[in-house]
């Protein structure tokens, strides 16, 4: 059974960043349809922060996602710092003591995301919002886990899981944010969060897949 050592996660939190950078314009485009257009501005502010100050540092996989959480939650504009901190930290905490992560303790890491993410929203799946992508992406690495699946074929599912819950955004309704107000006419467009947290997780999958043992 594959695994990877949490000290080599420097590897997967600058992949994540580099996902983010090369996305700004993209998010930037999906959230001008129905929301104010600066969620790929301060996605990209948030994590080059990060990127400038520990590229040179050392840091582990669960270090580097709560000090990415900690920059986003105190140093980015909008809900989505706070969302996006509450996720990060949260999935930190899970694992901070482990010295390997297995694909059961990534899910449940993952899923202690989320359930930080559910004690300050109150979205839920069909919301129109990240929660749609991280939701059943968490979903799929614990019924992989269950199955006894290798990382880097959960991971793989986990990924294709975040792409279907982020292109089923575009046929619902939004309940939360800017684009709530639009109601209907929300409907046809991607949720812009839900964007950001598929390619977070994609790049995530990628970076770890990169340095399993």
């Amino acid at each position: 059974m594959s695994v990877f050592y949490n000290k080599n996660g420097k590897h997967v939190l600058m992949k994540m960043v580099k996902a983010i950078q090369d996305n700004k314009a993209y998010l930037g485009e999906v959230d001008g349809l129905i929301g104010d257009g600066d969620h790929g501005m301060n996605m990209n502010k948030g994590f080059s922060l990060f990127e400038k100050e520990y590229q040179d540092k050392e840091f582990t996989f669960t270090e580097g996602l709560d000090n990415l959480g900690n920059i986003l939650f105190s140093q980015i504009g909008g809900s989505m710092g706070p969302i996006y901190g509450t996720i990060f930290m949260d999935t930190a905490e899970a694992g901070e003591e482990l010295e390997t992560i297995s694909t059961a303790e990534l899910a449940d890491m993952l899923a202690a995301g989320l359930a930080g993410l559910q004690e300050i929203v109150e979205a839920k799946v069909g919301d129109k919002t990240l929660v749609d992508t991280l939701s059943p992406a968490v979903d799929t690495l614990k019924s992989e886990a269950e199955k006894g699946t290798d990382l880097a074929p959960a991971l793989k599912k986990m990924k294709e899981a975040a792409q279907a819950g982020m292109e089923s955004t575009k046929e619902l309704v939004a309940k939360f944010g800017r684009s709530s107000r639009l109601g209907e006419r929300s409907r046809g467009v991607l949720d812009a969060g839900s964007v950001s947290c598929c390619i977070i997780l994609q790049a995530m999958a990628d970076g770890i897949t990169e340095i399993l043992t």
